[in-house]
């Protein structure tokens, strides 16, 4: 009984993870295009490494994982 609810707890855990990973994906993305579109050279060169970190983690997670389990636009 205690492994079971160790395991249970754990993927809990992991489900917490990604959807963090999830609404930090969707952030970067927003965030990376914004200054894409009105940034220096500079700030455009870094965020389109945001911008690819945002698509790698949204695939990996999923993009509407973190807004079902943090319950945002009901």
């Amino acid at each position: 009984m205690v492994m079971f609810d160790y395991f249970e707890s754990v993927l809990e855990g992991v489900e917490f993870l990604i959807a963090v990973g999830s609404i930090v994906g969707l952030l970067g993305l927003i965030i990376g295009f914004i200054f894409l579109a009105w940034g220096s050279n500079r700030m455009r060169y870094k965020m389109t490494g945001v911008i690819i970190v945002s698509f790698i983690l949204l695939g990996v997670c999923g993009p509407v994982t973190g807004v079902k389990y943090f319950r945002l636009f009901r």
